[in-house]
């Protein structure tokens, strides 16, 4: 069994081994899905098949030293880096989610264009792009729990919003008023942004994953502008409907869908680019495909 010969893995990927118990950590791609199954064992099932060269000669410098060798592998090593990179690429999706948030609490009128837009979707097509790095990295069941964690984040920013604006404000400060209707405002924004945030997420996650098992594991480009193509549409049309519905015209709102949809768009476009950077850098520094 040689293994599929290229630097691509289609169904699995190993991860890792754990010494005291000569175990290989294996991740299913397509689900993200994490077994650990024995050294012997794994030499004789379909998995192995799959695993790419350089994974290979691991596991069998692994099993034929009797789990001594010490390989590019060892999950002691491997797992505070991986897990660091997790948490930064997480907190990255919650920074980049709230401040696209904020930031379209605002409309702006482009006089040159004759549209109205919100700051937050030039800052929002980012948050797929996150969501993307983690799918290809971790997998779809990582990438799940992120968009949980940013979605959990969010009803806690939530309630501490809604708790400053009821606390009575000073007698002498004048922008008491104001300030209410701000994080009103804010506030309807972020929950109409949690409904589409979750569901486009949870779209783009989906279909990237998906589209990474149809074409086994090719084709990068094709899959990040796919997925985030759909998920842009889902996510204008179900945010502009819960912000605006009732305070503009459905005309004015589709105008408003359409012009995020294309803004969008050119983002799906631009993201191939850092989407295939970062899979590059997550293989040199934290997968460490090449042992010393």
């Amino acid at each position: 069994m040689d293994g599929n010969g290229g630097s691509q893995n289609i169904k699995y990927k190993l991860l890792g081994f754990e010494k005291s118990k000569s175990l290989a950590i294996i991740m299913v791609i397509s689900t993200g899905r994490v077994v650990k199954i024995k050294l012997n064992e794994l030499l004789k099932s379909e998995i192995i098949d799959d695993l790419a060269k350089v994974e290979l000669r691991e596991i069998y410098k692994k099993f034929y030293s009797g789990g001594a060798a010490v390989t590019a592998y060892e999950m002691s090593d491997r797992h505070e880096r991986s897990w660091m990179v997790y948490v930064v690429l997480s907190f990255i999706l919650f920074v980049l989610y709230m401040l696209a948030n904020i930031s379209a609490a605002k409309l702006v009128y482009i006089e040159q264009f004759d549209v109205v837009v919100t700051p937050g979707v030039f800052l929002y097509p980012l948050t797929f792009l996150a969501v993307d790095i983690l799918n290809e990295s971790y997998g779809l069941r990582l990438a799940r729990k992120a968009i949980l964690f940013v979605c959990a984040s969010n009803a806690f920013v939530l309630m501490v919003l809604s708790f400053t604006s009821w606390l009575p404000g000073s007698p002498g400060w004048q922008l008491d008023e104001h300030f209410g209707e701000v994080i009103n405002h804010i506030l309807s924004v972020l929950v109409a942004s949690s409904a589409s945030f979750l569901l486009s997420e949870y779209v783009n996650s989906y279909l990237l994953s998906r589209i990474k098992e149809l074409t086994n594991s090719r084709f990068l480009f094709l899959r990040v502008f796919l997925s985030t193509f759909i998920a842009v549409i889902v996510d204008s049309f179900l945010f502009c409907y819960i912000v605006f519905h009732g305070s503009l015209q459905n005309q004015e709102i589709l105008q408003i869908v359409y012009v995020q949809i294309v803004i969008k768009m050119f983002f799906s476009i631009f993201n191939v680019f850092p989407a295939y950077a970062a899979r590059s850098l997550f293989k040199k520094y934290v997968v460490g495909a090449q042992p010393a």
